[in-house]
């Protein structure tokens, strides 16, 4: 009895320290992705930035070069003041129709990263982001974690998917820019894209738009969105953002204030 009790007591001490274990580890994690501290370079994980100064593009987890082997970006090099804004849609719930009023008001090219749902449940918004000038991109079929598809059968069966939905609703062929679910990504499922002519895009600014019940604020927002602008900024928003649908007509009317112009996806040079 005096033994079974020792290993109960060693096992707690032991599960505490495994607890603190990851505890901490998360909480490095956490820094090292959204704070200013420096971020691990390498073209493998989760997408993260860290801006360390307002204005200026962020630190990103994979560097351009690195990303460049892959035609895979997250910024462009330009110094001039260009914005190219893309919206990822997992689902509709009213939102995306007024983003498409605010872009076509103010004349700016923007492009959708479509999953298969999507797809399939708005035809006629997949219509007129065609009609109006904009670029439908692949975000795969069923929103995986895409750095866990290791085949190339599975992978292209992903994209496939969503390029012969495209075709059903427009007609045409769909643009081969893909955006991977949630940023996770593999540099073999990089190359897979590129081998099937995709070019892959990261983003260099973005925010926590996309729970939606718990929408920021109007002015945390523009917090994020006005201070962390950059040239050559890829912006990632959510078209399911009630947020992102009341602010941005105004959010382009100030990022116009500040000397922005808007280009598309398709005018993007390679990062330096």
């Amino acid at each position: 009895m005096k033994h079974l009790s020792l290993y109960k007591k060693w096992g707690k001490i032991l599960l505490l320290f495994a607890a603190a274990f990851f505890i901490g580890t998360m909480g490095a994690k956490t820094v090292e992705h959204f704070t200013g501290e420096a971020v691990q370079t390498a073209a493998d994980g989760n997408w993260g930035l860290s801006f360390q100064e307002d204005g200026q593009p962020p630190a990103a987890n994979a560097t351009a070069d690195e990303l460049k082997q892959f035609d895979a970006f997250y910024k462009s090099g330009t110094e001039d003041k260009v914005i190219y804004l893309t919206f990822d849609c997992g689902y509709e719930n009213g939102n995306t129709a007024p983003i498409l009023d605010a872009l076509k008001k103010h004349k700016v090219p923007a492009a959708f990263f479509v999953v298969g749902n999507f797809l399939s449940d708005n035809p006629d918004l997949i219509k007129r982001m065609n009609d109006e000038g904009h670029i439908v991109g692949n975000h795969t079929y069923t929103h995986p974690d895409m750095s866990k598809i290791s085949t190339k059968e599975a992978f292209s069966e992903e994209l496939g998917k969503v390029e012969t939905l495209y075709k059903d609703i427009t007609g045409e062929e769909m643009t081969k820019y893909y955006r991977p679910p949630q940023g996770k990504y593999s540099e073999g499922n990089l190359q897979m894209a590129k081998d099937m002519g995709y070019k892959t895009f990261f983003w260099s600014l973005a925010y926590v738009d996309w729970y939606q019940d718990d929408q920021p604020t109007k002015e945390e927002a523009f917090d994020k969105l006005l201070n962390r602008i950059h040239p050559g900024a890829i912006v990632l928003l959510h078209s399911t953002s009630s947020t992102n649908a009341e602010i941005l007509d105004e959010l382009l009317t100030k990022w116009e204030e500040m000397g922005y112009t808007f280009q598309s996806l398709d005018k993007l040079p390679k990062a330096d």
